[in-house]
């Protein structure tokens, strides 16, 4: 079937048609009904790679989907059948014009849906692993995105500004990523970058040989372990879990809080535990990194989480921009005390707090929440990452079991050094800045040259309400104008007639 085939596009359509009328609440629109799971999850799988990366990120989007929907949507996996013979071989040709291997077995010990892994071994021996790129992937993602976002135009009628952004923010960071995804010389920076930055983390990165590496192809070194799920193999080497969780966790808060540089797919085959207790990292195609302020919005979402604070906690949300400038804080605020009050209930298990806190988010599906790309990717992970927990600890869940330990590094996620002594050489240290900083504010004010910065997201909130008073008084004019003009041709009935819908408008704006 061709990437542009009337067919590919219809599927296409009714899958995108499914997701946004779940997300409206909708069953049905000009006689499409939704999907059932089981067809969605079928759709998905057969239309291919960009929408089992798309779903990916859908998934962890609990207001989006009822949950017998995203119990579907979070089993489907990122396994697929490998190259044939014929097309491995054009990309290894492509990739080693000269190969520099002196074993390399055809048959791939990994196949995803961006490339698939190879054993292999350097003419010195050195045991290797190389991650082939899957044939025409590239050409096929970008024609899947184009479709997507033009389907995406026809159905923005369908959605408010504030449920319209957080959709575009979806479809914009996941296009952006996979399309980076579909570079191996992308990978192999990204893994560069992290070894260095995480270089003392205490976590086992493959070493990369750029010598052989292109946009075809990744070649590194041969990591083995068990998966981070294979509780038998685990169990048979006697390897304790616990410290292994909790050091996942301190390295993932490092990632997001502290370096603002992280791994966005830890899911269990990219996660390897070795025989002697190590954490091993593999894949990334997926990294991000956390702007600064965002960077801060979270630190202090997770200080008034622990706190209690809900007002607080709601006021980081907002600068975050996962909740609209101009929400009800009020009324946030006693949602999210809701939500804190079910999941620091000992007495309930995962199940009972889950079907709670849906209860809880179909009550108030009508808030404005939204979801800045930058945060798409940290929602998934936290997802992913208390899955993992749960594999091995009963009730592991967020709030109860990796807030504390975040609450823990705030204070180095704000540059708090450990000592006392460290603490006060750094603050003199930054005096005379400070100093320069205060005098230079003192004379812009003297001069009334102070500015006044307005955050991005207060900028959106004037933006929708200007266009909110604006929209009536627009159409009102075009009617008058319409009138006018039904006046100036003597059509006098249509004249009466617009000029009462002009009048109408404006009344019940």
């Amino acid at each position: 079937m061709g990437i542009y085939s009337p067919l590919r596009v219809w599927r296409i359509f009714r899958l995108l048609l499914s997701f946004y009328l779940l997300i409206k609440k909708r069953p049905r629109f000009l006689g499409f009904k939704v999907l059932e799971p089981e067809e969605l999850s079928e759709s998905v799988v057969r239309l291919g790679t960009s929408f089992i990366k798309l779903v990916q990120v859908l998934a962890t989007r609990n207001d989006f989907f009822e949950e017998r929907y995203l119990v579907h949507l979070r089993s489907i996996h990122d396994d697929l059948p490998p190259m044939s013979p014929e097309h491995c071989r054009r990309v290894f040709e492509r990739a080693f014009p000269e190969s520099p291997f002196e074993t390399f077995e055809d048959t791939p010990i990994a196949s995803a849906s961006i490339g698939q892994v190879h054993q292999a071994t350097l003419q010195e021996g050195v045991r290797v692993a190389v991650k082939l790129r899957r044939e025409g992937i590239e050409k096929r993602i970008l024609a899947d995105i184009r479709i997507i976002s033009v389907l995406n135009i026809v159905f923005q009628p369908l959605f408010s500004p504030t449920t319209r952004h957080s959709i575009e923010s979806v479809i914009k960071e996941f296009s952006a990523m996979i399309v980076q995804e579909c570079s191996m010389r992308r990978e192999r920076q990204n893994l560069e970058r992290f070894s260095d930055v995480y270089a003392d983390s205490s976590i086992r990165f493959p070493l990369p040989y750029p010598e052989y590496c292109s946009d075809d192809a990744l070649v590194m070194s041969f990591e083995e372990g068990f998966r981070f799920d294979d509780k038998a193999s685990l169990s048979a080497h006697r390897i304790d879990i616990a410290p292994i969780i909790d050091r996942l966790v301190r390295f993932y808060t490092d990632q997001m809080l502290v370096k603002g540089f992280f791994h966005a797919d830890p899911h269990p085959g990219n996660l390897l535990i070795n025989p002697q207790g190590e954490l091993i990292l593999l894949d990334f195609g997926m990294v991000k990194r956390i702007s600064n302020p965002m960077r801060v919005a979270i630190i202090e979402l997770i200080r008034a989480a622990n706190e209690k604070d809900y007002e607080a906690y709601v006021s980081a949300a907002k600068r975050m921009g996962t909740v609209a400038y101009d929400a009800p804080s009020s009324e946030l605020a006693e949602f999210t005390e809701r939500m804190f009050e079910i999941f620091g209930n000992d007495a309930l298990n995962s199940g009972s707090m889950q079907q709670l806190a849906f209860e809880v988010m179909e009550q108030t599906r009508n808030l404005p929440f939204k979801l800045p790309q930058e945060a798409i990717y940290i929602l998934r992970v936290s997802a992913i990452i208390e899955g993992l927990g749960t594999t091995y600890i009963e009730n592991f869940n967020g709030i109860k079991d990796i807030l504390p330990i975040l609450q823990r590094n705030i204070p180095r996620a704000l540059g708090v050094k450990e000592g006392f002594l460290d603490n006060l050489r750094d603050e003199i240290r930054h005096l005379p800045d400070d100093f320069t900083a205060a005098r230079e504010t003192l004379r812009r004010a003297s001069r009334g040259e102070l500015n006044v910065e307005i955050s991005p997201r207060q900028i959106e909130s004037f933006k929708n309400a200007l266009e909110n008073a604006l929209r009536p008084i627009v159409v009102a004019l075009m009617l008058s104008l319409g009138a006018i003009g039904s006046f100036m041709a003597g059509w006098e009935n249509p004249a009466y007639v617009l000029i009462g819908a002009a009048m109408m408008r404006l009344w019940f704006r």
